[in-house]
């Protein structure tokens, strides 16, 4: 047994006893009460499930097991002479609750090279799909055609004892993000460079590696990856991907068809393809008054006229925070240390003076701050990474390691398939007029 998976063993046990400790004593008590509101409103705050590896405060934001962005970027583990943090130490953080040193670290990246080997197969079954479909679908079709690996449905097959459910499940997340940045990178060099593929080099950690295989060479570009990766990685449970991931997995479908599920969600417009309609709308904002560099009016004059015409300003609001995103201030603060005058990222700048306020007049909005979705795009185009309907994908690979992680605790603590009541109209006009 591999040091991170004894680790994850040990404490998910230790957790296990805990928890059943607490709900033969408390499990009657009441968390929360549930409004007609929200059940018709998407469920919206409703306290009924539990993610242990990031929570999400709508002052402070993310905290991944209590560690806050700016405290991760610090304490994290990094490259020599590197600033932003690698994301492998983020997943040993989630998984076993423990800021990990740099020989773990390392251990981890290692660990991912020896799995990242893909089929040969799943790239044959790639290249039968029109080359202009989209890179998220390509991204799930791929992920499924993965799926055959897994230990976890062929141990299953073969009468696995229910105990033994997180090792198969552990096995299987660790071979899936392995090979997740090859994937993804093939889809991108088939998609927008004829195929003229890039092969691995086993030097690189994770992120890096991802980047050489991408096509992006600039030591900038590797950091802002490492960052991307990091920050994207989790947003606790109650968000469309995570929970579609933590609801398929409960029905013990194995990580693939999870992720998959979860990749499905990250595609939606109200979820992670908004980093693809920001910067489309950024472009169109450009293309209006036929130049990058717009004043502060111009930008107000753009976004009124977006909100009089039906439409919403795409990457701000949140259903969580009442503040800036900490996801989008870090990539302000990357942008700030390494990107000089740049037209596009500037007019993202000009956003975050103008458009809080304009949301706030009308009075409709209760959080017009920036989200992530907000700055990503400017700082990749930045980089000459243009292809904005590609960015989801990017999203992908990083929300991977948050709800992976969080399917191995799942089915480490024995969760039970998730399976709300739900009501009809009827129900609530009769329970309206008996109360």
């Amino acid at each position: 047994m591999d040091q991170l998976k004894e680790k994850f063993f040990k404490k998910s046990q230790e957790l296990r006893l805990e928890i059943k400790g607490m709900l033969a004593e408390h499990g009657n008590e009441k968390l929360d009460e549930v409004s007609i509101s929200q059940a018709y409103g998407g469920m919206r705050g409703i306290k009924c499930m539990i993610w242990e590896t990031s929570s999400l405060d709508p002052v402070e934001g993310i905290r991944f097991r209590g560690y806050s962005i700016p405290q991760l970027r610090e304490l994290l583990p990094k490259v020599p002479g590197g600033k932003e943090p690698l994301p492998e130490g983020l997943f040993w953080l989630m998984l076993v609750d423990e800021i990990p040193t740099k020989a773990e670290v390392d251990w981890l990246s290692d660990e991912w090279r020896k799995r990242a080997t893909i089929d040969p197969s799943v790239y044959k079954l790639l290249d039968t799909l029109p080359v202009d479909t989209h890179p998220m679908t390509q991204f799930t079709i791929g992920i499924m055609a993965l799926q055959p690996d897994s230990i976890f449905a062929k141990r299953y097959d073969e009468g696995m004892n229910k105990r033994d459910y997180w090792d198969a499940s552990y096995e299987d997340t660790m071979n899936l993000i392995a090979k997740l940045p090859r994937l993804a990178a093939y889809i991108y060099r088939r998609t927008y460079y004829n195929s003229q593929h890039i092969a691995p080099d086993e030097s690189l950690d994770w992120a890096a590696n991802f980047a050489h295989m991408l096509g992006y060479e600039n030591k900038d570009f590797k950091s802002l990856m490492r960052l991307y990766l990091t920050i994207h990685a989790d947003h606790e449970g109650g968000n469309a991907s995570a929970h579609t991931v933590h609801l398929v997995g409960s029905t013990l479908s194995d990580a693939y068809l999870s992720l998959a599920a979860g990749i499905n969600a990250l595609a939606g417009p109200l979820h992670g393809l908004a980093n693809q309609e920001v910067i489309k709308w950024i472009f169109n904002m450009v293309d209006h008054f036929g130049s990058t560099k717009l004043s502060k009016d111009q930008i107000a004059m753009y976004v009124q006229e977006t909100l009089d015409s039906g439409q919403v300003i795409p990457g701000y609001g949140h259903a969580v925070l009442r503040q800036p995103d900490p996801r989008y201030m870090a990539q302000r603060e990357f942008a700030k240390e390494y990107i000089k005058n740049d037209d596009i990222v500037n007019i993202v700048w000009t956003l975050f003076d103008v458009v809080p306020d304009i949301l706030a007049a009308t009075g409709k909005v209760k959080n017009p701050w920036p989200n992530v979705d907000a700055h990503s795009g400017s700082i990749l185009v930045h980089y000459g990474f243009k292809e904005y309907n590609y960015y989801t994908v990017l999203f992908g690979v990083s929300r991977a390691l948050g709800v992976l992680a969080s399917n191995c605790w799942s089915r480490a603590l024995g969760f039970p398939i998730e399976r709300p009541k739900s009501l009809t109209t009827v129900a609530i006009k009769e329970f309206i007029s008996k109360n």
